[in-house]
C-alpha cells in the first residue's frame, strides 16, 4: 500500500527531517521587530531553496513587509493549497528561557521527546511536516498525486498586514479546490481533529501621557496625576466582575453555539483542571457563565499583552512617570467587525481619561 510505504519512509528519514527543521528554527525570523528583517528574508530564502530542491517551482515574492513564499507542483486532479507562516514571535524576556531560543535542541520529557526552540510549535514545526510529507511521497512514488501549491507568509505573528493585499493581487494563482492550514492545536495528542473555524484579532498599542516630564515623587507624589494609575484603571474597566468585556456593542455580532455543537463539545469531557494545571494554574477566568471550551474555542477575548511605565531597572527610582503604555489584543468571532471593536476601544479609553491626560494610539503594523 502506497501510504504505508510513505509512512515507513518518513520514519526511516526522521533524523534527517529533524535536522532540517532545526536548521530552520535557528533563523530568528521575528516579524514584528524591524531589527530582524534580514532574518525573515533569510528564512524565506531557505524555504524557497528547499522547495525548489523538491521539484516545486518556488519563488520569494516581495510585499510592503516581509516576503511571501509561493511554490507550485503541477499535477492532475484537485488542486490543494497549503498555508503556513515562517515568522515567529519575539523571545523576550530572555531570562525566562532555560535554553537559548534560537539554539533548538531535543529534550526528553514525561510526555516524550520534544523540540525546545522558538517556532518549533508555531509554525515552523507544522510547516515542515507538510514539506516533509511531500518529500517522502515523491521519494517513494516519484511524483505527487495531485496539483499542490504552497503559500508561506512572514507576517502572521505581526497581524498579517500584507496577506490580504497579496492574495487579492494574486487571486488567480492562489485559487484552489481545497486550502489547508496547519497552525492549530489538537484536543488531545491521540485524538485526530479537523479545525473548521479560527478567531480573528484586533491589536491596540496606546500610551497615556500626563506631566511634561518625569516627576520626583517626594515633590509631586499625591498631588500630580500618575499615568500608570490612569492606565491601570482603564485596563481594569475592560472587564466586569463576571469576566464579561465591557466595550459598547462588543457582543452584538457574537453567535451562540447551536445545541448540537454544545452537546458535542460537552461529550468531549474536557478536563480544564488538567489543561490549566499544565501551566501552573487551576481556576478558569473569563466569562463565568461559559464553559472552559467555549472560552477558548468560540468566545471573543480581551487580553493585556504588555504594560510598562516608569523605572523598571534594578534598584529603585522614586519617579512619577510622564507616560505609561500597554498593548491589548482582542480575539474576535462570528461577525464581529474589527473596525467596530477598535472604535469601541478608543471610546472606552477616552471616556475614562481624566483631565490633564492625553492618549496616543500607535497604528498596528
Amino acid at each position: 500500500m502506497t501510504l504505508d510505504a510513505v509512512l515507513a519512509h518518513i520514519d526511516a528519514e526522521l533524523p534527517k527531517a529533524t535536522d532540517r527543521l532545526l536548521d530552520l528554527l535557528r533563523i530568528p525570523s521575528i516579524s514584528t521587530d524591524p531589527a530582524y528583517k534580514a532574518d525573515c528574508d533569510r528564512a524565506a530564502d531557505w524555504l524557497v531553496e528547499e522547495l525548489n530542491g523538491l521539484g516545486f517551482d518556488a519563488s520569494k515574492r516581495p510585499t510592503t513587509g516581509h516576503p511571501m513564499v509561493v511554490a507550485h507542483n503541477e499535477g492532475t486532479g484537485p488542486h490543494i493549497l497549503f498555508y503556513g507562516h515562517y515568522d515567529v514571535q519575539p523571545v523576550d524576556p530572555l531570562e525566562l528561557w532555560d535554553t537559548p531560543p534560537f539554539e533548538p535542541a531535543l529534550e526528553d520529557t514525561d510526555k516524550g521527546v520534544v523540540i525546545r526552540g522558538r517556532g518549533s510549535s508555531d509554525d515552523k514545526g507544522q510547516l515542515m511536516t507538510f514539506v516533509e510529507a511531500c518529500r517522502a511521497w515523491k521519494a517513494v512514488t516519484g511524483s505527487l498525486p495531485i496539483k499542490v501549491s504552497i503559500f508561506f507568509e512572514g507576517e502572521e505573528e505581526s497581524g498579517s498586514p500584507s496577506l490580504v493585499p497579496f492574495m487579492q493581487q494574486n487571486a488567480d494563482e492562489l485559487t484552489a479546490d481545497i486550502a489547508l492550514i496547519c497552525d492549530t492545536g489538537l484536543f488531545e495528542s491521540a485524538v485526530p481533529a479537523i479545525t473548521t473555524q479560527l478567531r480573528g484579532m484586533v491589536t491596540e498599542d496606546f500610551t497615556i501621557k500626563g506631566a511634561s516630564r518625569d516627576l520626583h515623587s517626594g515633590m509631586y507624589g499625591g498631588l500630580a496625576g500618575n499615568p500608570i494609575h490612569v492606565l491601570s484603571d482603564i485596563i481594569a474597566k475592560l472587564h466586569d466582575e463576571t469576566g464579561h468585556i465591557t466595550l459598547e456593542g462588543f457582543y452584538d455580532d457574537v453567535p451562540e453555539l447551536t445545541d448540537e455543537m454544545r452537546s458535542q463539545w460537552q461529550n468531549l469531557s474536557f478536563d480544564h483542571a488538567s489543561y490549566l494545571g499544565d501551566v501552573g494554574l487551576s481556576v478558569p477566568a473569563g466569562e463565568q457563565d461559559r464553559t472552559p471550551l467555549e472560552m477558548i474555542w468560540s468566545r471573543p477575548t480581551c487580553e493585556v499583552n504588555g504594560i510598562w511605565g516608569g523605572y523598571i531597572g534594578d534598584g529603585f527610582k522614586t519617579v512619577l512617570p510622564a507616560q505609561a503604555s500597554a498593548k491589548i489584543s482582542f480575539r474576535l468571532v462570528g461577525q464581529q467587525d474589527p473596525d467596530k471593536i477598535h472604535n469601541a476601544f478608543v471610546k472606552h479609553v477616552k471616556d475614562n481619561l481624566p483631565s490633564d491626560f492625553t492618549v496616543e494610539f500607535t497604528p498596528s503594523r
